[in-house]
């Protein structure tokens, strides 16, 4: 005996109950016994409830009981055949003309009383079942609808009726036993009292119908038809990487169910629970899919969680003053007043002073919560000992479950890292001694973020998503994006990283888009979808778009960006960049950046702003925290000045080498930009703060290489004629390091707390004696490194290496 429910959405269309026969002859020829259990037709319980309103307020409901004829009868045009149309069509119309009385009624006394709406309620079902069972008969013989009213007994709690399990049982296996080998069509969700009056089952009513069905006939399996694969490990609507889980056991299911999860409902496994039946939850549309299987002997799975569920909308009631504290009773006279009048609470912490408790309610049982509280504590509340309950809204859940979180450790630590590093706050906490759930209360703003930064955390088997918001479409940001393209596939099988461009900008357009923009075409997409660029509207969209794992990058050398950065730290978003700007400014802005990166968790990345590629920021860190102590650092960190110089030797002037360095495009369109040194200071100077020196610009000495007649030149070809004119100037400098064995080096040192950058020459012995192209090169003297310095040699300059330097702390941010 297999039991098969299928919800509102498999019945709602001619399309879908074509899909639902075919299931049932498939299952039909496997298991000749079967029960079939439907819900209403999608939407249907919705508008009966609407019209029960709508009459109990003296409002027409005529159109809404038309349209609900009209649904029903398209169906039996479509799917009946003409000679067995007529007979349908009486029945429904026969369900029709008593709703429409019971409506009359309800609009007559304007009022509309639980045990009426339940009866409203109940042609829903009535009418759907009636139909798939008349239709049924075009493909088996033997088919008998079956009106739940008659098996399936309840007590009179109108809405939420309790279940007469012994008498329902022996009602069902007597049906079942008269009218053999039939085929069962049965309603779902309603019931009746002793009095024979309809009641409902509350809540996921139809699952809990077939639970009830299997238990009794002690089904062999309960399939649940739905609309979705399967439960997943998060809402598919919300987590895009949410995938099914083939199987659950009845705990794990029932906490994700009790937390949102809405394939199926918590009473529903009850029954199947006590019996030990499996219920199997299938896709009405995607048959074939195997879905899940819920189960008491489920077998181990190597997954740290199973799940994670959520309730988007949450009040939070707080109760505090001295009068809880070692007063025994009182939570037991809170909770029974609570459920004394029905109130269901959802989540409880209490702090371990007793000083104060914290539970989680529906919003709509916030308000008459909170009165009921005071007038239960009324003495309490005017002796001061307690202060009055305050509620606290807008509020969602957030819970992780899985049996496997008692036997893995850190399970706590990674989930509140994933969420404090996208800054989402938890408003309170609970965990139960079994370890099966970890809930935690958030802003209901945060949940979709929070469900996706946790999904990454914990299904470690998928990549996780970077979200990137870049500024700069220039060389560097151009490249960056080429690279990011080139190495997509390498990212996700080494990384386990997928990194998305949700927003971009240059000086004209901005684009935004929370699934990623097209790494080929985002050119042409922002030219033709871009809106103008706005600097502070894209740190606003930025943060209204709420995703997971942002990184603001900044690929400019503009001052306009720096003054976003502390903003974007603040909205919990990492900082990579190759703007030098915002770091060698003031000393004080350099500390605030640290400081607030710091306290809200994120990463301030900035290789680039030293020497493009080159690992030089990421050593001096790495010597520092080890507990190294730098001595002196010496470097050559201007890719210009180190071309010009080591091609300015033998019978090349000055002149011409400055001439071929701008031709190749390595120097400003105004070669005196590079050749005055002030690049070269700002490297220098966040070296030196790195290495722990407060240090101001103003602080760094620097040694002039032109002579002031290059400086005072108006035009750059004035420049050049003063530079030809300075020829024996230049040469002579080369000549007195030829002379004596030595080459030309504009070297940056700090040493003792001390940055200068002065002209200098350099002997064989020096690490600087050999250099080529454009290279940058330092040298960091420590007490480990004192007799030989360690070296860092490389490119320093062009947009592959600069992009390659940005792309290398993106993955950083990705590893943290």
């Amino acid at each position: 005996m297999k039991v098969l429910k299928f919800g509102g959405t498999s019945v709602g269309s001619v399309q879908s109950i074509s899909a639902v026969m075919d299931i049932v002859k498939h299952e039909h020829q496997a298991d000749q016994d079967l029960v079939v259990v439907l819900s209403a037709m999608s939407g249907v319980t919705n508008l009966l409830t609407e019209m029960a309103e709508l009459a109990a307020s003296g409002q027409e409901f005529t159109a809404q009981l038309a349209e609900l004829e009209s649904r029903h009868f398209e169906v039996v045009k479509q799917l009946l055949e003409i000679p067995h149309q007529n007979p349908v069509f009486t029945r429904l119309k026969i369900y029709f003309n008593q709703l429409e009385d019971l409506l009359q009624g309800v609009y007559i006394l304007r009022e509309l009383t639980a045990k009426t709406r339940d009866l409203i309620l109940s042609y829903g079902e009535r009418c759907s079942t009636l139909m798939l069972s008349r239709m049924a008969l075009q493909y088996f013989p033997d088919v008998l609808f079956v009106d739940a009213v008659e098996v399936i007994k309840t007590d009179s709690s109108f809405g939420q009726a309790k279940v007469n399990t012994a008498l329902t049982e022996l009602l069902v296996r007597n049906l079942a036993a008269e009218s053999k080998d039939k085929l069962f069509f049965v309603t779902g969700f309603i019931a009746s009292n002793d009095a024979g009056q309809v009641t409902t089952l509350g809540r996921g009513g139809s699952d809990y119908t077939a639970a009830i069905l299997g238990a009794a006939l002690t089904a062999s399996e309960i399939q649940i038809w739905t609309d979705v694969n399967g439960m997943m490990t998060a809402d598919p609507r919300i987590v895009k990487k949410a995938f099914s889980l083939p199987e659950l056991s009845y705990t794990e299911a029932m906490e994700l169910s009790y937390f949102g999860a809405k394939v199926i409902y918590p009473p529903t496994m009850i029954p199947a629970f006590l019996k030990k039946i499996p219920i199997v939850i299938k896709n009405t549309f995607e048959p074939s899919f195997e879905g899940t299987v819920i189960r008491h002997d489920c077998r181990n799975s190597n997954l740290a969680i199973k799940g994670i569920s959520s309730i988007n909308s949450i009040s939070i009631i707080n109760l505090q003053g001295s009068g809880m504290v070692g007063k025994a009773g009182f939570s037991g006279r809170l909770f029974s007043l609570l459920a004394r009048e029905q109130i269901n609470v959802v989540l409880i912490t209490q702090s371990s002073s007793e000083h104060s408790i914290t539970f989680a309610v529906n919003p709509v049982d916030a308000e008459r919560a909170c009165q009921l509280m005071e007038q239960e504590f009324e003495l309490e509340l005017a002796a001061n000992k307690l202060d009055k309950p305050v509620i606290e809204g807008n509020l969602a859940v957030l819970a992780i479950v899985g049996e496997n979180m008692k036997q893995t450790p850190g399970m706590s630590g990674r989930l509140f890292h994933a969420l404090g590093r996208n800054g989402i706050n938890v408003r309170a906490i609970a965990q139960g001694s079994s370890e099966y759930n970890i809930s935690v209360i958030i802003s209901a703003t945060d949940l979709a973020k929070a469900v996706n930064a946790v999904h990454d955390a914990f299904f470690i088997q998928f990549n996780k998503t970077l979200h990137v918001f870049c500024l700069g479409t220039g060389n560097i940001g151009k490249t960056l994006i080429k690279q990011l393209k080139q190495h997509t596939e390498f990212l996700e099988q080494n990384n386990s990283i997928q990194v998305k461009i949700a927003g971009i900008s240059n000086t004209r357009k901005m684009l935004f888009n929370s699934d990623g923009l097209s790494l080929d075409s985002w050119q042409d997409e922002l030219e033709q979808y871009g809106q103008p660029a706005n600097l502070q509207e894209f740190v606003a969209r930025m943060k209204s778009m709420n995703l997971p794992n942002c990184v603001f990058i900044d690929n400019t050398a503009s001052p306009v960006p720096v003054t976003v950065y502390e903003e974007v730290f603040k909205a919990t978003i990492s900082i990579v960049t190759c703007n030098k700007i915002g770091n060698s400014a003031s000393y004080s802005q350099y500390k605030m950046f640290k400081e607030t990166a710091r306290k809200h968790g994120v990463d301030f990345f900035y290789e680039t702003n030293v020497g493009a590629g080159l690992p030089i920021i990421r050593t001096l860190k790495d010597l520092m925290v080890s507990g190294d102590r730098v001595q002196k650092i010496e470097a050559i960190l201007s890719g210009t000045i180190s071309f010009i110089f080591n091609n300015f030797k033998g019978e090349a002037s000055f002149h011409d080498v400055v001439k071929t360095a701008q031709e190749k495009g390595y120097t400003e369109p105004d070669p005196r930009d590079d050749l005055s040194g002030k690049d070269f200071m700002r490297k220098i100077l966040i070296l030196a703060r790195d290495a722990g020196y407060q240090m101001e610009a103003e602080d760094v000495e620097i040694e002039n290489i032109l002579p002031q007649a290059c400086l005072d030149a108006q035009t750059v070809d004035e420049f050049y004629a003063a530079l030809l004119a300075e020829d024996a100037y230049f040469n002579n400098i080369k000549q007195q390091a030829e002379n004596s064995a030595k080459v030309l080096r504009y070297i940056g040192k700090l040493d003792d707390g001390k940055a200068s950058i002065s002209l200098q020459m350099v002997d064989e012995s020096h690490p600087f004696f050999s250099m080529s192209g454009s290279d940058n090169i330092i040298a960091f003297t420590t007490d480990r490194y004192k007799e030989r310095p360690m070296v860092v040699k490389g490119p320093g300059a062009g947009a592959e290496v600069t992009a390659a330097g940005v792309f290398a702390d993106l993955i950083n941010v990705g590893a943290n």
